[in-house]
């Protein structure tokens, strides 16, 4: 990153700061765009530049930590079994939980009390999840299947959103860990019901001891 992208990227996360803080001081709905630029220290055309809107400066403390964990994703040789490189985007996600706790238990009550941000989260993780799994299909060389890639990206998906609803339904009081490994235990023994038709099961069954 060049000297002019790093400026760049510096003054984005401190006008991202600036607002955050003042959310949490006096409301989102009651702060102005211009009362972040002042916070801020820029015009209000800067921050524009920066930021399209209000909403996309909440969903961005989220987008930072979904990059992240796209990243470690990405970072995984591809000879890694899948569902170990996909570890890692929980790992990741535990981490940036420990690292920014207070500040997410902030943005998660923003979020609560603002019905009118949550389309833009919605939006946000539906864009993740199909990343996931156009970077799952890669890995598979583009030969996989494409239903088992969407699959396995939405069910890493909701792990993530689980692991942090639970975690702030909690107000922070349960460790992430512990949240994580009952989560994914729960998962391993399939103890989740999934959908399925009255007479599934026995017609599976015979189908499998058919000849």
């Amino acid at each position: 990153m060049g000297l002019r992208e790093t400026k760049m990227e510096r003054t984005r996360r401190f006008i991202a700061e600036s607002a955050f803080d003042l959310f949490v001081e006096q409301g989102y709905d009651a702060t102005t765009i211009e009362q972040i630029a002042a916070a801020a220290e820029v015009g209000t055309r800067t921050l524009y530049r920066y930021y399209a809107t209000k909403e996309a400066l909440v969903v961005s403390f989220v987008e930072n930590g979904l990059d992240a964990a796209m990243a470690a994703f990405l970072a995984q040789p591809d000879e890694t079994p899948l569902s170990e490189a996909l570890y890692a985007v929980v790992d990741s996600v535990e981490q940036t939980i420990g690292a920014n706790s207070a500040r997410l238990l902030a943005l998660y009550d923003i979020f609560d009390k603002t019905t009118g941000l949550r389309a833009g989260l919605a939006d946000l993780c539906w864009s993740w999840r199909q990343r996931l799994a156009e970077e799952i299909l890669r890995r598979q060389g583009g030969t996989g299947d494409v239903l088992h890639a969407a699959l396995t990206a939405a069910s890493t998906m909701n792990v993530v959103e689980v692991v942090v609803q639970t975690w702030t339904a909690n107000a922070g009081g349960v460790e992430v860990a512990d949240i994580i490994r009952e989560t994914l235990e729960l998962l391993r023994t399939k103890a989740i019901p999934f959908p399925t038709p009255a007479g599934w099961r026995r017609r599976v069954s015979s189908a499998r001891r058919a000849p």
